[in-house]
């Protein structure tokens, strides 16, 4: 499981051109899901994520958890982000877990971050997604178990 942390003033995500997830400060995740991974990896990861400390104090250093400034998070699915490009040009997925398996843990995902944060906006799992985001910093962190 990989999640792409992107540190964010603002971002969202269009589906048929219309918002289907906004937030402001906080974090844009995308996420990619492999054939291996269990919600235990995810719980993992998502722990991580919660108590990353990489938004600045009043002494302008990264030491505030996503908590500490009541931020909120953007999760998107992302299938590319196992793409394989070592045997040409052309990406080849097969390490990209299949729709229903990785929808599953994406929604579980989602679940378990509402627990945790006050406020969780998605993208559309499967769907042709715009994301518009201001990286604040930039910050952009890989977490991968």
């Amino acid at each position: 499981m990989k999640f792409i942390i992107q540190r964010v003033k603002n971002a969202e995500v269009e589906v048929e051109n219309k918002v289907v997830g906004k937030i402001d400060n906080g974090f844009l995740v995308l996420i990619g899901i492999t054939h291996t991974d269990t919600k235990e990896i995810a719980d993992y990861l998502i722990k991580k994520l919660v108590n990353l400390r990489v938004f600045e104090d009043d002494n302008g250093k990264m030491n505030l958890s996503l908590n500490d400034i009541k931020g909120s998070f953007l999760l998107v699915s992302q299938f590319t982000l196992y793409a394989d490009c070592s045997g040409g040009n052309r990406p080849s997925f097969t390490m990209a877990a299949k729709p229903d398996f990785a929808n599953e843990l994406y929604e579980y995902i989602i679940s378990e971050c509402n627990k945790k944060i006050d406020k969780v906006e998605t993208g559309i799992f499967g769907a042709d997604m715009k994301v518009s985001l201001v990286n604040d910093g930039p910050v952009t962190i890989i977490l991968e178990k």
